[in-house]
């Protein structure tokens, strides 16, 4: 339920709907905006009744929240969420671009101790117990949907990492098996489309996976800008032939170059910029 304070409510108002929330055993969630403060309260629908909230003097109005996935839905949380992680940021205005080679491949690449964010592939989506132990790590977490996973299984996953604690998540859009074999995967940018509706989570776009045609990765990175993706995570590597995997749609340094230089004049015909 998302509860909609009035304007002139004071800070000891919600903290006591808040108190009251919790001690009923539900979850309570403050989200102060510019205007006004709204409140939310996850758990059963027939306990939050209990607390009359609908005719609380400074409750300005009551919305159920439909969707199952309710902390990563826009219902909950309208604007969108920013992660920060280094020095860069995903989501808002920025696109965001992320390259590299996609295996560490010697021991001077080593990353673990300074790695700024931990990525869940497409085979562990649905792994619940890593998603919640995840949960309770404070790093930003890059979830990949799975290779047949429907849109809402990816964001009901997010909602496993909400849950337990990290508010931290990108959503990663890496193409999905079908039938068509002209490519490794099909990549969906509907689902972009539609996940940038639904939800407040960044959203990035895999073309590299999604494709698995070095020269298709440019075209589909140019196509996930114009839809509204967040950014792109792309496989660059200084020599494919010699990656320990997937170099075959991995881009060399000077594809990369013409990539950049392509994207800022796609950025410019939507109204956004590079990050």
């Amino acid at each position: 339920m998302i509860i909609v304070l009035k304007r002139e409510a004071t800070q000891e108002t919600a903290q006591e709907i808040l108190a009251k929330i919790e001690a009923k055993g539900l979850k309570p969630l403050y989200m102060p905006g510019s205007e006004r403060v709204v409140l939310g309260a996850l758990g059963d629908e027939r306990v939050l009744a209990e607390l009359g909230l609908d005719s609380h003097p400074m409750v300005e109005s009551l919305k159920p929240i439909l969707s199952p996935y309710k902390l990563v839905s826009r219902e909950m949380h309208p604007h969108d969420t920013i992660v920060r992680f280094g020095k860069a940021n995903i989501g808002g205005v920025g696109f965001a671009v992320i390259a590299g080679p996609c295996a560490v491949e010697t021991e001077d690449q080593a990353v673990a101790d300074k790695a700024d964010m931990l990525q869940v592939g497409a085979r562990n989506m649905q792994n619940y117990s890593l998603l919640k132990a995840l949960g309770k790590v404070r790093k930003p977490v890059l979830l990949k949907r799975g290779l047949a996973a429907k849109v809402e299984e990816l964001l009901l996953a997010a909602e496993y990492l909400l849950a337990a604690g990290n508010e931290q998540v990108i959503l990663c859009e890496r193409g999905i098996r079908t039938f068509e074999t002209t490519t490794r995967n099909t990549l969906d940018l509907n689902a972009v489309a539609y996940m940038k509706l639904r939800t407040h989570l960044p959203v990035l776009v895999d073309p590299s996976h999604g494709t698995g045609v070095r020269d298709l990765v440019v075209p589909m990175s140019l196509a996930a800008a114009a839809c509204g993706a967040d950014g792109i995570l792309v496989e660059v590597h200084e020599n494919p032939v010699d990656a320990w995997s997937d170099g075959a749609q991995s881009l060399y340094p000077h594809q990369f170059e013409t990539l950049m230089s392509n994207l800022a004049s796609v950025l410019a015909a939507v109204g956004r910029e590079l990050a």
